[in-house]
Protein backbone atom coordinates (compact mmCIF):
# COMPACT_ATOMS: atom_id res chain seq x y z
CA UNK A 1 0.00 0.00 0.00
CA UNK A 2 2.73 2.12 1.00
CA UNK A 3 4.41 1.46 -2.14
CA UNK A 4 1.13 2.44 -4.23
CA UNK A 5 0.91 5.46 -2.38
CA UNK A 6 4.64 6.22 -3.32
CA UNK A 7 3.98 5.55 -6.88
CA UNK A 8 0.99 7.78 -7.33
CA UNK A 9 3.03 10.52 -5.77
CA UNK A 10 5.86 10.17 -8.08
CA UNK A 11 3.83 9.75 -10.89
CA UNK A 12 2.25 13.09 -9.68
CA UNK A 13 5.27 14.66 -9.65
CA UNK A 14 6.59 13.48 -13.09
CA UNK A 15 3.35 15.14 -14.99
CA UNK A 16 3.81 17.91 -13.17
CA UNK A 17 6.68 18.57 -14.43
CA UNK A 18 5.44 20.58 -17.66
CA UNK A 19 3.50 22.91 -15.65
CA UNK A 20 6.60 23.52 -13.11
CA UNK A 21 8.30 24.53 -16.74
CA UNK A 22 5.38 26.95 -17.75
CA UNK A 23 5.00 28.67 -14.43
CA UNK A 24 8.58 28.96 -13.93
CA UNK A 25 8.44 31.40 -16.80
CA UNK A 26 5.33 33.15 -16.21
CA UNK A 27 5.83 33.84 -12.40
CA UNK A 28 9.42 35.53 -12.95
CA UNK A 29 7.50 37.99 -15.02
CA UNK A 30 5.01 38.24 -12.09
CA UNK A 31 8.04 38.98 -9.74
CA UNK A 32 9.79 41.63 -11.49
CA UNK A 33 6.11 43.05 -11.56
CA UNK A 34 5.44 43.02 -7.87
CA UNK A 35 8.82 44.18 -7.33
CA UNK A 36 8.71 47.55 -9.55
CA UNK A 37 4.87 48.30 -7.78
CA UNK A 38 6.88 48.61 -4.65
CA UNK A 39 7.09 45.31 -3.42
CA UNK A 40 9.75 43.11 -1.94
CA UNK A 41 11.03 39.92 -2.72
CA UNK A 42 9.44 38.36 0.29
CA UNK A 43 6.48 39.80 -0.17
CA UNK A 44 6.50 38.59 -3.64
CA UNK A 45 7.34 35.50 -2.85
CA UNK A 46 4.27 34.97 -0.30
CA UNK A 47 2.13 35.93 -2.05
CA UNK A 48 2.28 33.53 -5.23
CA UNK A 49 3.03 30.81 -1.89
CA UNK A 50 -0.18 31.53 -0.82
CA UNK A 51 -2.62 32.51 -3.55
CA UNK A 52 -1.43 30.33 -6.63
CA UNK A 53 -3.80 32.82 -9.04
CA UNK A 54 -1.50 34.84 -11.75
CA UNK A 55 -4.49 36.93 -12.60
CA UNK A 56 -5.54 37.30 -9.29
CA UNK A 57 -2.32 38.26 -8.28
CA UNK A 58 -1.46 40.71 -11.49
CA UNK A 59 -4.54 42.30 -10.37
CA UNK A 60 -3.72 42.42 -6.91
CA UNK A 61 -0.69 43.86 -7.06
CA UNK A 62 -2.13 46.52 -9.28
CA UNK A 63 -4.87 47.53 -6.28
CA UNK A 64 -2.26 47.25 -3.49
CA UNK A 65 0.15 49.95 -5.93
CA UNK A 66 -3.24 52.40 -6.42
CA UNK A 67 -3.57 51.86 -2.81
CA UNK A 68 -7.03 50.52 -3.10
CA UNK A 69 -9.28 49.43 -0.49
CA UNK A 70 -9.81 45.72 1.30
CA UNK A 71 -13.23 46.19 -0.35
CA UNK A 72 -11.88 46.59 -4.13
CA UNK A 73 -9.51 43.75 -3.50
CA UNK A 74 -12.17 41.36 -2.15
CA UNK A 75 -14.34 41.67 -4.71
CA UNK A 76 -12.08 41.77 -7.43
CA UNK A 77 -10.19 38.66 -6.27
CA UNK A 78 -13.94 36.99 -5.70
CA UNK A 79 -14.94 37.94 -9.85
CA UNK A 80 -11.39 36.85 -10.76
CA UNK A 81 -10.91 33.44 -8.71
CA UNK A 82 -14.88 32.41 -8.72
CA UNK A 83 -13.60 29.72 -11.83
CA UNK A 84 -11.87 28.08 -8.92
CA UNK A 85 -14.82 26.67 -7.19
CA UNK A 86 -16.15 25.65 -10.37
CA UNK A 87 -13.14 23.51 -11.25
CA UNK A 88 -13.21 22.18 -7.63
CA UNK A 89 -16.69 20.92 -7.79
CA UNK A 90 -15.96 19.39 -11.13
CA UNK A 91 -13.10 17.42 -10.18
CA UNK A 92 -14.60 16.50 -6.83
CA UNK A 93 -16.57 13.66 -8.97
CA UNK A 94 -13.15 12.31 -9.74
CA UNK A 95 -12.02 12.24 -6.52
CA UNK A 96 -11.27 9.08 -4.74
CA UNK A 97 -13.08 8.02 -1.60
CA UNK A 98 -10.00 8.41 0.37
CA UNK A 99 -10.56 11.96 0.13
CA UNK A 100 -10.98 12.92 3.28
CA UNK A 101 -11.86 16.74 4.53
CA UNK A 102 -8.42 17.60 5.04
CA UNK A 103 -7.19 16.09 1.91
CA UNK A 104 -9.97 18.17 0.03
CA UNK A 105 -9.07 21.65 1.42
CA UNK A 106 -5.63 20.76 0.62
CA UNK A 107 -6.00 20.41 -2.50
CA UNK A 108 -8.54 22.76 -3.07
CA UNK A 109 -4.96 25.28 -1.69
CA UNK A 110 -3.76 23.76 -5.48
CA UNK A 111 -6.56 23.70 -7.75
CA UNK A 112 -5.21 25.96 -10.85
CA UNK A 113 -5.83 26.07 -14.89
CA UNK A 114 -3.28 24.23 -15.61
CA UNK A 115 -3.63 21.17 -12.60
CA UNK A 116 -7.32 20.95 -13.54
CA UNK A 117 -7.04 20.51 -17.13
CA UNK A 118 -4.19 17.65 -16.03
CA UNK A 119 -6.58 16.00 -13.57
CA UNK A 120 -9.56 16.07 -15.87
CA UNK A 121 -8.09 14.37 -18.48
CA UNK A 122 -7.24 11.49 -16.33
CA UNK A 123 -9.39 8.21 -16.83
CA UNK A 124 -8.62 6.51 -13.38
CA UNK A 125 -10.28 7.89 -10.19
CA UNK A 126 -7.74 10.84 -8.65
CA UNK A 127 -5.88 9.92 -5.47
CA UNK A 128 -4.35 12.30 -2.73
CA UNK A 129 -1.13 11.17 -3.46
CA UNK A 130 -1.26 12.03 -7.08
CA UNK A 131 -2.60 15.32 -6.40
CA UNK A 132 -0.13 16.30 -3.97
CA UNK A 133 2.58 15.56 -6.49
CA UNK A 134 1.04 17.49 -8.89
CA UNK A 135 0.48 20.52 -6.54
CA UNK A 136 4.10 20.33 -4.93
CA UNK A 137 6.20 20.59 -8.27
CA UNK A 138 3.77 22.93 -9.82
CA UNK A 139 3.90 25.36 -6.62
CA UNK A 140 7.88 24.89 -6.60
CA UNK A 141 7.64 26.50 -10.57
CA UNK A 142 5.67 29.04 -9.65
CA UNK A 143 7.15 30.49 -5.92
CA UNK A 144 11.13 29.83 -7.50
CA UNK A 145 9.58 31.96 -10.72
CA UNK A 146 8.79 34.46 -8.30
CA UNK A 147 11.39 34.61 -5.75
CA UNK A 148 14.27 34.65 -9.40
CA UNK A 149 11.77 37.01 -10.99
CA UNK A 150 11.72 39.96 -7.96
CA UNK A 151 15.17 39.12 -6.88
CA UNK A 152 15.72 40.05 -10.41
CA UNK A 153 13.70 42.82 -10.43
CA UNK A 154 16.06 44.54 -7.87
CA UNK A 155 19.20 44.71 -9.66
CA UNK A 156 18.79 44.39 -13.22
CA UNK A 157 18.38 48.49 -15.05
CA UNK A 158 14.94 49.81 -14.78
CA UNK A 159 14.65 49.11 -18.86
CA UNK A 160 15.50 45.38 -18.45
CA UNK A 161 13.29 44.77 -16.01
CA UNK A 162 10.26 47.10 -18.06
CA UNK A 163 10.73 44.87 -20.88
CA UNK A 164 10.96 41.16 -18.81
CA UNK A 165 7.63 42.63 -17.40
CA UNK A 166 5.57 41.80 -20.64
CA UNK A 167 6.07 37.66 -20.19
CA UNK A 168 2.77 37.86 -17.85
CA UNK A 169 0.90 40.12 -20.17
CA UNK A 170 2.09 37.14 -22.72
CA UNK A 171 0.65 34.59 -20.82
CA UNK A 172 -2.92 36.66 -20.59
CA UNK A 173 -2.86 36.78 -24.59
CA UNK A 174 -2.00 32.93 -24.82
CA UNK A 175 -4.91 32.34 -22.73
CA UNK A 176 -7.45 34.42 -25.06
CA UNK A 177 -6.15 33.97 -28.18
CA UNK A 178 -6.72 30.16 -28.93
CA UNK A 179 -10.30 30.22 -27.48
CA UNK A 180 -11.59 33.13 -29.72
CA UNK A 181 -10.20 32.07 -32.60
CA UNK A 182 -12.45 29.17 -31.89
CA UNK A 183 -15.77 30.85 -30.82
CA UNK A 184 -16.50 34.18 -31.98
CA UNK A 185 -19.10 34.90 -29.24
CA UNK A 186 -15.69 34.66 -27.29
CA UNK A 187 -13.79 37.29 -29.28
CA UNK A 188 -17.14 39.20 -28.81
CA UNK A 189 -16.94 39.13 -25.01
CA UNK A 190 -13.10 39.75 -24.51
CA UNK A 191 -13.60 42.50 -27.22
CA UNK A 192 -16.20 44.25 -24.97
CA UNK A 193 -14.63 43.90 -21.41
CA UNK A 194 -11.00 44.95 -23.42
CA UNK A 195 -13.56 48.25 -24.90
CA UNK A 196 -15.69 49.05 -22.06
CA UNK A 197 -11.86 49.08 -19.81
CA UNK A 198 -11.23 52.06 -22.04
CA UNK A 199 -14.16 53.52 -21.25
CA UNK A 200 -13.68 53.40 -18.07
CA UNK A 201 -9.59 54.14 -18.03
CA UNK A 202 -10.26 57.34 -20.06
CA UNK A 203 -14.50 58.73 -19.45
CA UNK A 204 -14.76 57.25 -16.00
CA UNK A 205 -12.08 58.40 -14.08
CA UNK A 206 -13.65 58.66 -11.06
CA UNK A 207 -13.61 54.51 -10.95
CA UNK A 208 -10.73 52.85 -9.61
CA UNK A 209 -9.15 50.06 -11.51
CA UNK A 210 -10.23 47.35 -9.43
CA UNK A 211 -13.79 48.11 -10.13
CA UNK A 212 -13.52 48.65 -13.26
CA UNK A 213 -11.75 45.57 -13.71
CA UNK A 214 -15.01 44.13 -11.92
CA UNK A 215 -17.59 46.18 -14.16
CA UNK A 216 -16.15 45.23 -17.43
CA UNK A 217 -15.50 41.73 -16.73
CA UNK A 218 -19.41 41.10 -14.90
CA UNK A 219 -21.00 43.28 -17.67
CA UNK A 220 -19.13 41.56 -20.59
CA UNK A 221 -20.16 38.07 -19.07
CA UNK A 222 -23.80 39.27 -19.17
CA UNK A 223 -24.40 40.52 -22.36
CA UNK A 224 -22.36 37.58 -23.61
CA UNK A 225 -24.29 34.90 -22.00
CA UNK A 226 -27.08 37.19 -22.95
CA UNK A 227 -26.29 37.23 -26.92
CA UNK A 228 -24.80 33.46 -27.07
CA UNK A 229 -26.80 31.39 -24.28
CA UNK A 230 -25.18 27.89 -24.11
CA UNK A 231 -28.10 25.16 -25.66
CA UNK A 232 -28.02 22.09 -23.51
CA UNK A 233 -27.31 19.52 -24.79
CA UNK A 234 -30.27 16.63 -25.13
CA UNK A 235 -29.66 13.25 -23.34
CA UNK A 236 -28.99 10.33 -25.94
CA UNK A 237 -31.88 8.10 -25.33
Amino acid sequence: MEKKIQSDFVRGMMNGIPIFLGYLSVSFGFGIMAVGSGLSVLEAFMISLTNLTSAGQAQGVGIIAAGGTLIEMAAVQFVINIRYALMALSLSQKLDKSFTLPHRLFAAYGITDEIFALCSTKEKILKPSYMYGVILVSTLGWVTGTFLGAAAGTLLPANVTSALGIVLYGMFIAIIVPPTRKQKNILFVVGMAALLSVICKYLLPMISGGFAVILSAVIAAVVGAWLFPQKEEEEEI
